[in-house]
């Protein structure tokens, strides 16, 4: 059984644009986008977004081939929100980053990138603007195509256990049962934090645990 409802996606070649909206913000969650990584710990960025997707009730995603990613959009308040999965595998993030950023003329403060933390134990959740990699190869790839000071919601799912297992099979592996469990109160913790985000206008550095 599925951690999270997927809902359908729509194809297009034209990527979403409308004017509404005073000001504009985009979520880009990484992962990987073939069914075999859902579930997975390096996915919990996809499923954070999909989270708040369904819970805000977004438009249907719709695969936008030209912005390489998933793409959905909704006026929260004042503000244009997109949300996006890039479709071009994790390591490669910034592709999709830089694309939805240039069409929709967007600066590197109005993205917020959320992702999987080794180093950061499961059950917290960590904000901030800029930094670097700590040897992410999605926020690698993100901060090669954008800069560094871009926003951050870095949800934690170390530490590696057992200890000499190797680092990439770990982030690939599904969660287990104890962490499945809670994952409804982590999804819960990171809408709150982007609605937050979105409302109040920018994010905050801080530490968060459910």
């Amino acid at each position: 059984m599925a951690l999270f409802q997927k809902r359908p996606i729509t194809e297009s070649i034209t990527p979403l644009y409308t004017l509404s909206a005073s000001k504009t913000t985009l979520i880009i969650g990484l992962g990987n986008p073939e069914d075999e990584y859902s579930g997975t710990r390096h996915n919990i960025g996809f499923a954070a977004v999909d989270a708040f997707h369904e819970s805000n009730d977004f438009e249907p995603w719709v695969h936008k081939k030209d912005l390489k990613c998933h793409l959905s959009q909704k006026t929260l308040g004042a503000t244009r929100v997109l949300l996006a999965k890039p479709t071009t595998y994790m390591n490669n993030s910034g592709e999709a980053a830089q694309a939805i950023a240039a069409f929709y003329k967007l600066g590197v403060g109005q993205i917020v990138a959320m992702y999987d933390e080794l180093d950061i134990p499961f059950g917290q959740i960590r904000t901030r603007l800029g930094g670097g990699a700590a040897g992410h190869n999605g926020v690698k790839s993100l901060i090669q195509h954008l800069g560094e000071d871009f926003g951050r919601i870095r949800i934690g799912i170390g530490p590696k256990t057992p200890e000499q297992m190797d680092s990439a099979d770990f982030v690939l592996a599904k969660f287990n049962e104890s962490e499945q469990e809670r994952m409804r109160d982590l999804t819960r913790e990171t809408t709150a934090l982007l609605t937050e985000i979105i409302y109040g206008g920018q994010i905050q550095p801080e530490t968060r645990s459910f």
